[in-house]
Order: structure tokens, then sequence, then C-alpha cells
């Protein structure tokens, strides 16, 4: 049907793989932001009218609908130009990290069990410290300014750093507004729901990837509308329609799992700051393990930062020591040494709970035929099967490609053959089970506890001392409060410390000292075992003195002449084909129109670690330019130079977290 003369033209934005905004004809002005239904092809579809000027000159289709729902505001639009402008990314794919087409529809009348809100801010708060109550002051000062301001809220393991963003939180509910509080694993969502409960006396708005289908379409509106007072979310929660976002808070600001490393690459520590700009509102950094970026940023005057020195109520910190696996090994085939036993041991006889940590899933690391050698490997990445008894199978940690563990060797026909070589948190439980035989114990990892309800009930086992020894990978290293808890052993604190990351000593510094937070939050002291071949490495060193600042400085002191992170910028070009030559010969081509000047340089190419990755070839250039250069503008006149075959994925990583 033809649009009448009557009609106007609108742009609408598709939250699908367009960069363009489509020109549509409404039957009356459709002001920015409203959601609405258009024709795509043969399809009608959901779109955001957006603010780009329409096409005058083409012909165009009446949309189909307008959905019931606020729009989208101002400051989210922005944010959305803004982050696709930053990343590279079209911004229909940055639409799509907030909207989709199942979020609109209208929920049933049974859904509105799912509306949060009703926060009291008027309840008691805990008894703070002078420390926690100066800090409290200041970030409730901002809040109540209403103006963009950045925070860094330095504090140990322990000392209190949610219970003083939590009287913020209680600034912005008083004063009207909604707050978004990110956290980097939804496990952890557990223990800070139940302190928003006991502090607000409800529970906040949550959203993450387990939410059904009905409780995401009903958080979306509560959100939209304005009766969703306060969101904990993973890092997609950024791009929620808050129309009245007045703090938001990135807890754990360090951790890499805020970085996105597929589809459209951004940090959403980085975007949170970028997200409060635009909304004029002040943003919370917390950790007790802050980023060198964040650190660097305080210390130029960039940030602001607060600092919490000392456990809360009188708790010590954790006494940490160092195992020298060199002159204590553990007996033959095992992995844990007579040091760490003889400590658990006493431990658990004191009646207190111990925790074993070990970043690595599963229960072997690697399968290997005792007779040839032949290891069992991925078929579709650069990367050996994981041995994991608990599902019976060998499982690709990067793609999932997974087998039933074979019983005849493939090159050599040995049969009953193959040998775990290394351990994973399994292999570490089965050893405990052996030496504590009458001990409950309990491995967290992302594979056994998925999903909040299930790590809701690992607390309650914890808690109940159902369970006296704990063993778990990086889930278990941030944010959980277990007060009976006073030793943690680390099986392998060398692991992570290899290869070429960049950050590889500053994120094993960051995990293990966080691991190590988790002994002695109550009123028993804490003890830190720490495994190593190398307890020289300045990692370890800088554990076992707790000095935190003087290892930031001299990582800053080895990255800033190299122009470095956070002392420059990096970009990384990821290409990858099906056809190995094919990825080659497109990362050639690139590497010959690569840019060049004074403070720019270009690594590369090179095959990526995981050369490998879920069937796809891939090679990496690495952009590398001082401060002041602006890495985008460089980019796009890069890659609008070089023709790549549409069977050759080119993905842009700004700011890289991963090097692999």
């Amino acid at each position: 049907m033809e649009p009448s003369a009557q009609t106007t033209r609108v742009s609408v934005l598709l939250p699908y793989k367009f960069d363009t905004a489509f020109t549509y004809a409404a039957d009356e002005p459709l002001a920015p932001g409203t959601l609405v239904r258009v024709p795509l092809g043969s399809r009608v579809v959901v779109g955001a009218v957006w603010d780009d000027a329409p096409d005058m000159a083409v012909k165009v289709k009446p949309i189909a609908g307008v959905y019931a729902v606020p729009p989208l505001p101002e400051t989210t639009r922005k944010f959305i130009d803004w982050v696709a402008g930053y990343t590279l990314a079209r911004r229909g794919d940055v639409l799509a990290l907030g909207l989709k087409e199942q979020l609109l529809v209208a929920p049933p009348k049974r859904a509105k069990q799912f509306a949060f809100g009703g926060a009291d801010p008027a309840l008691p708060g805990p008894v703070l410290s002078p420390a926690q109550e100066a800090a409290a002051t200041a970030l409730c000062a901002s809040v109540w300014a209403q103006k963009f301001e950045v925070t860094l809220l330095d504090g140990v393991t322990g000392s209190g750093k949610t219970e003083v963003y939590l009287e913020a939180v209680a600034e912005a509910l008083r004063l009207g507004r909604q707050v978004m509080v990110l956290l980097p694993e939804i496990a952890l969502s557990i223990q800070v729901l139940e302190r928003f409960a006991a502090r607000f006396g409800t529970a906040p708005a949550v959203w993450h990837s387990e939410l059904t289908p009905a409780h995401r379409r009903e958080t979306y509106r509560a959100v939209a509308e304005g009766r969703a007072d306060v969101v904990v979310g993973a890092r997609s929660a950024l791009f929620l329609p808050f129309p009245k976002l007045g703090l938001i808070v990135v807890d754990e600001e360090h951790e890499t799992a805020f970085k996105q490393e597929d589809g459209v690459m951004y940090n959403a520590r980085d975007m949170a700051v970028v997200r409060a700009k635009f909304c004029a509102c002040p943003v919370v950094l917390v950790s007790a393990t802050p980023s060198l970026e964040s650190v660097e940023n305080a210390a130029q005057g960039r940030y602001r930062k607060l600092d919490l020195p000392s456990r809360h109520g009188g708790a010590s910190l954790p006494k940490t020591h160092a195992i020298d696996l060199r002159q204590a090994p553990p007996e033959r085939g095992k992995f844990l040494s007579p040091r760490l036993l003889a400590a658990m041991r006493e431990t658990l006889e004191r009646g207190e709970q111990a925790m074993l940590f070990l970043n690595r899933r599963g229960y072997a690391p690697l399968t290997l035929c005792r007779k040839c050698g032949h290891r069992i490997a991925c078929p579709h990445c650069s990367a050996w099967l994981v041995e994991h008894r608990s599902h019976a199978r060998l499982i690709c940690h990067h793609c999932g490609h997974t087998i039933p563990k074979p019983v005849q060797c493939p090159s050599c026909e040995a049969e009953n053959s193959f040998v775990p070589i290394g351990p994973g948190v399994e292999r570490i439980a089965e050893e405990v089970a052996e030496a504590f035989p009458d001990t409950g114990a309990l491995v967290m990892a992302s594979d056994i506890i998925v999903g909040p309800a299930q790590a809701a009930e690992a607390a309650r086992r914890i808690n109940a001392r159902e369970v006296g020894i704990i063993i778990g990978t990086q889930m278990v290293a941030k944010g959980w409060h277990f007060p009976l808890l006073t030793l943690v052993g680390v099986v392998d604190a060398d692991l992570g410390l290899a290869g070429g990351d960049l950050r590889a000593s500053e994120h094993t510094v960051q995990m293990l000292h966080q691991v190590a937070g988790r002994a002695g939050r109550a009123g028993a002291p804490g003890q830190v075992l720490l495994q190593t071949f190398a307890p020289e490495h300045p990692v370890i060193a800088a554990l076992l003195s707790g000095d935190l600042q003087e290892f930031l400085a001299q990582e800053a002191a080895q990255r800033r002449p190299g122009h470095w992170p956070p002392f420059g910028r990096l970009a990384a070009l990821i290409i990858s084909a099906t056809d190995e030559r094919m990825a080659d010969q497109a990362a050639r081509d690139l590497a010959r129109a690569a840019p060049r000047g004074q403070g720019i340089q270009v690594l590369g190419p090179a095959p990526a670690p995981i050369a490998l990755l879920r069937g796809r070839f891939r090679r990496r250039l690495l952009l590398k330019t001082t401060r002041e250069i602006a890495v985008q503008p460089l980019l796009r006149d890069w890659l609008a130079r070089v023709e790549v075959p549409r069977v050759v994925r080119v993905d842009v990583d700004i700011d890289p977290v991963s090097f692999m």
C-alpha cells in the first residue's frame, strides 16, 4: 500500500547487521526512540525511530505498528551511537544488545510478579566504620549533585565496600533516581541480592542471560517505565532503557569478564563511564585489586579515589605463605603438598572451613596415550580436549566439541592406554575425598554450578556447615563471604604466568589476591598457602608482601616506555576463514596496507595463540599507538583500503583484554 501525501517520513534503526537507519512512512510524527514494527523484505521486524534525518528521495513503505512501550531515551540512543563509533561496530548490532522483539511482547497479567521496585532508602543501614562513613558521605554527595563523576572505590577484601556503595544507592533512591549495578558474573548476584534485600527491604531487579523470557520482558518494561528502581545485572544491562538513571556501580571493576569478546567487542567497565557521562550521573568503580588503567586514571586526576585500607569489624587480613614445591613436593601422583594437607587437617579440626583454588575446570587438562604419546585434540580448535569425569566426556572449552573417552588409541590402537595429565578441580576433589573421607566437599566451577539458583544452594550448604572443603575455579575468587572459611590453598599459583599475555602478571595477582581474601573475613584469623615452583617470581612476592601498590608501580614502569596500555592505545584485527590460505592472504594484504607514522606501530600478521577456533583459521594484527592518537580513524582508513573476500571475516577489537 502506497503512503498517502499526508504521511511523514521517519528514520528507523533496526537491531540487525545494518549501520544506517531506514526511512519509513508514518501517519503522524513519531518521537525519536519510539519502538515500531516495520516491514523488512518479507518480514515485519522491530525497530526504533532514530535521530537521523530521513531520506526524502527513496520510495518508502509504511510503518506496520507502534509498540505501547516508552520510547528509548535520548541518553540511550546517544550511547548506542557512541559505542558503535568507538568499537567500529554496526549501530544495529549495538542496538540489538538491548532491544529484541521478544522483549516487547505484551506480558500476561500474571507476569507482574516479576515487577521490582519499592526499595525503602529510609530503612537503617549497618553501622559504618569512620573510613566507611567518610567514603559513603563522599559518594552520596556525588549522587546528590546529579553530575558526572568517576570514583574508584579501592578497599581491601572484607573492608565493606558493598555497604559503602549501598549508601550511595540509598541517596539515589531518595532522589527518585534509578540505579544500575554491574557484576562480572551472575553467580555473584546471590549474596549481593541478599545484602540489597537486607538494606532496602526488597530485592532489586536482575538482568542476565539465565532469566526466563517472561522475566526478561517484564524487567525490560519495568526499567523503561521507571518502576525498576535498582537493577543488578551483567554487562548487557548497560543497554537497558533507563529513563532516570542516577547512579552506576561497577563491582569488581578489574574483572576481564566485563569484556565482550565476540560480536560487538566492548568493555562494560569503560562503557559504563561513557553511559554515566551521557546521563550526567556519577559512576563508582569498585575493587580490592583495581586495574592498572583505573589506578592510572586516578593518579592523573581523571578519577577520584576513595580508600578503605582495613577490614571491617576488626577482622585482620590473612597471612600469606608460599609452599616451595621444589622442596616440599606432593606424593607421587598427587597434587597437594603435605604442608597444605596438614594445614587443612588443623583447620577442619577447629571446626572451620578450607578452600582449594585451581583455575582449571574438569578432571585433567590433557589426555595422553601412555604407549605412543598421542594427545587427544579438538578437531575444530587449537586446543586439547579436557577430561570431565563428572560427565564421562572429553570436552573442548573453546567450542564445546565433546566425545566419549576413547577405549582405543586412534594412533597406535592400544586399548585402555589413555592417562590424565595434570589436575583439574575434579581431580583435586578426588584427592581430597581420599585424604578427608569424612568431610563434605563441594566443587564450584561454571560447568557444575550453573545459574544463580545452584549458586544460592551452594552458598546455603557452605553456611550451614554441610561442607568443610570448597574446591573451586575463578567462580570462588570474589564476592563470597563465608564466615567460617579460614584457610585458602592455591593448588597452582604459577598457572597463568606462562605465555606472552601483556596482562598475565596483573591478572594473576588480582585473581589470587581476591581468592586469598575469602579467608578470615569474620573473627578467626585467616591463612593463605600458595603452592609454587617460583616463590621468587614478582607476582608471588607481591602476594606474600601484600604490597599491591608497589607491584602496580613496577608493572607501570615496564609498560610506560613502550607505550603499552594504559600509556598507549591498542587495537587488534582478527582475520579468520575456514580456508587457511585465504586467512593468510587477507592478513598479508592488510599488513601491506597498514598505517604508518610517528607514534604508530603495527605488529604481525601472526597466527593467533588459538590459531584454529570453531573451525576457523585465525591471524592477528595489532595496532599500537601513543595515547594521544585515536585509533578509530586509522582503522577505518586502513580497512577501507583493502578489499577482503566475503568468506574472510575481520573482527576489530578496540582495547583488547585477551590476546588469544
